[in-house]
């Protein structure tokens, strides 16, 4: 525009015309810093700029930016108010009020996991993410009849819904439904079948069903395929230590010590051939793979 007012013999660009040329350069340059500090992983440095950049001016877009780097770098709270202002603006919004409850279900803030959740569904009645989150909170809440319908209602809407199958399966096995919790994890094995959740949880269902022996075949082959999962080591432990191999149940909590070392101070004293069997009774007293 100036060159046209130079060209022309129009007035030139006013104060006021160069303040709001400044601000907006400005704006630009901590909003798109900020965006190429996040993506290189510098969340805290994303963060000064996102703030630096509302602090010019409203953004909606830099303001859902800032919650996002503020749930990377820990600041849950923060994140969550960021997430409030932008739920305000749009409330129809439905991913606004998914990532809200996903915040909160990291605080296990159950209260606003269900508000977030009910606010999804009224702005999408048919999104499967808001029914199995509705149905985490209810869990959270200590209510699993509701957290089951919420599931079968999430599986409906989406029957590719993997977590839903699996949170619905631990959760009927946990009320003692071992059937229904079967039925999930035959379902499960059509399609994932060397999907390591989805192993873990047919081991906890044979064990569940009496079958010591075909878990710790399942948690074997979980082992192999991730020699890592310290779940897999400590459940099958548990279940050699409920037949007598004391040395089978000895080696796998070892192994779960190498490879969480800061639950040593779990367990009092080590292991060692002397009084085996009452270290190993220790270490696997307080297992409950499901919570129950």
């Amino acid at each position: 525009m100036n060159i046209f007012k130079a060209l022309f013999g129009g007035n030139e660009e006013s104060p006021e015309e160069r303040k709001q040329a400044e601000e907006a350069r400005n704006f630009d340059m901590y909003k798109y810093d900020g965006v190429r500090a996040a993506k290189s992983g510098q969340f805290e440095y994303a963060e000064k700029c996102y703030l630096e950049a509302l602090n010019i001016h409203e953004d909606l877009e830099t303001r859902d930016y800032l919650a996002q780097v503020l749930i990377r770098i820990g600041k849950l709270e923060e994140a969550r108010e960021q997430l409030r202002i932008l739920a305000e603006a749009e409330p129809d919004n439905t991913a606004i009020h998914i990532l809200t409850a996903r915040v909160a279900y990291m605080q296990e803030d159950y209260t606003a996991m269900t508000d977030a959740c009910e606010k999804a569904m009224k702005a999408d009645g048919s999104n499967a993410m808001a029914h199995y989150l509705y149905a985490q909170a209810y869990i959270g809440q200590g209510n699993p009849v509701v957290a089951i319908a919420m599931l079968t209602k999430a599986i409906a809407l989406n029957t590719d819904m993997t977590e839903a199958y699996l949170l619905r399966g631990k959760t009927l096995l946990q009320m003692g439904d071992v059937n229904g919790a079967d039925e999930d994890v035959a379902h499960l094995k059509e399609n994932s079948a060397e999907n390591e959740d989805v192993m873990m949880l047919n081991a906890q269902v044979e064990k569940a069903k009496g079958n010591a022996d075909k878990a710790i075949g399942i948690y074997d082959k979980v082992i192999d395929m991730n020699p890592f999962c310290t779940n897999a080591f400590r459940e099958r432990g548990a279940i050699k230590y409920e037949k007598g191999d004391m040395r089978g149940a000895q080696a796998d909590m070892e192994t779960v010590l190498e490879l969480e070392p800061e639950k040593v101070n779990d367990i009092n004293g080590e292991f060692s051939a002397e009084g085996i069997e009452n270290k190993v009774k220790q270490a696997y007293s307080s297992l409950n793979p499901l919570g129950l």
